[in-house]
């Protein structure tokens, strides 16, 4: 087994080459109240890239999403996404570029007090007007998109229903639907099975995949459960502290490789059940030696 000190070596994989960059971070760094939260982020995804953004809590990675949607601008370094630096986006620039980069969160995915068909046709805000928006609220606009999303997400029967009358899976898919019709260019997704049971957690990710797949959109999660690493990502990507830790392909990372990185919640989380003991890649991303 490797020690500690061996592991700290084996930080960062080649990233992929030949193709274009839909996000590109350049010394990245994020404080709140003087405090740091990211810190000296070096990073570039690929369009088309499937990517698990993995860590403990703390780690940065919510505080990642929202610079990566340009939510929030970096306190120092540089964020282009779709080839747009976004701290200088503003209004209908800005704008467009949320439109292209669909996101689905934990919590508070659908508006409570809106059926499923308005919650679905969310995702065309973007593409509309004001006045069509306001429209869509009494008179449901283009609803054959929204029917052919929540077929999609294998919801056929629900257009009409309250996101109360449904579970945490099938308000899932719904959110999903939605980015169906949004049709963006990435799709982020944070920590989007935490609430739910592997095997459920495992349809919403193969859902993901299949929706990313189908649009042509690269893909980013967010990830608690490392059970779910294996079948649908080309890359992971670990933070710690604030900082970029390792990345590499699913199949390098070792037991040793977590307990490093997640300390204290290691035994908390079972990771022992995630992967076998194996050494860890003397340059990650290359076969052992």
């Amino acid at each position: 087994m490797q020690n500690v000190d061996s592991l700290s070596e084996n930080r960062t994989a080649p990233e992929p080459v030949g193709r274009i960059d839909v996000f590109r971070l350049d010394g990245v760094a994020r404080t709140f109240g003087g405090q740091p939260v990211l810190a000296d982020i070096d990073l570039r995804i690929a369009q088309g890239e499937r990517v698990a953004i993995i860590g403990p809590s703390g780690a940065g990675k919510t505080t990642l999403f929202r610079l990566l949607s340009a939510v929030l601008k970096p306190s120092t370094g540089r964020v282009l996404a779709l080839g747009h630096d976004t701290r200088r986006l503003r209004g209908r620039a800005l704008r467009r570029l949320r439109r292209d980069i669909g996101v689905l969160y934990q919590n508070d995915n659908l508006i409570p007090h809106l059926r499923v068909v308005h919650n679905v046709l969310m995702g065309r805000i973007g593409h509309w007007g004001l006045a069509r928006t306001l429209l869509s609220l009494f008179w449901p606009q283009q609803l054959p998109a929204a029917r052919a999303a929540l077929q999609a997400v294998e919801l056929p029967g629900k257009l009409w229903s309250m996101p109360g009358e449904l579970s945490g899976g099938q308000q899932q898919r719904v959110a999903i639907a939605r980015l169906i019709v949004q049709r963006p260019r990435v799709m982020l997704a944070d920590e989007p099975v935490s609430q739910l049971d592997i095997r459920l957690g495992r349809e919403i990710i193969g859902l993901l995949a299949g929706v990313a797949s189908e649009l042509g959109a690269t893909l980013l999660v967010n990830l608690h459960t490392l059970e779910l690493l294996h079948e649908h990502f080309d890359r992971v990507i670990a933070l710690r502290d604030g900082r970029l830790f390792w990345q590499g392909t699913p199949d390098a990372i070792s037991r040793d490789l977590l307990r490093e990185l997640y300390g204290a919640e290691y035994r908390a989380l079972s990771l022992d059940q995630v992967v076998h003991d194996r050494p860890v890649p003397v340059q990650s991303g290359e076969p052992p030696g």
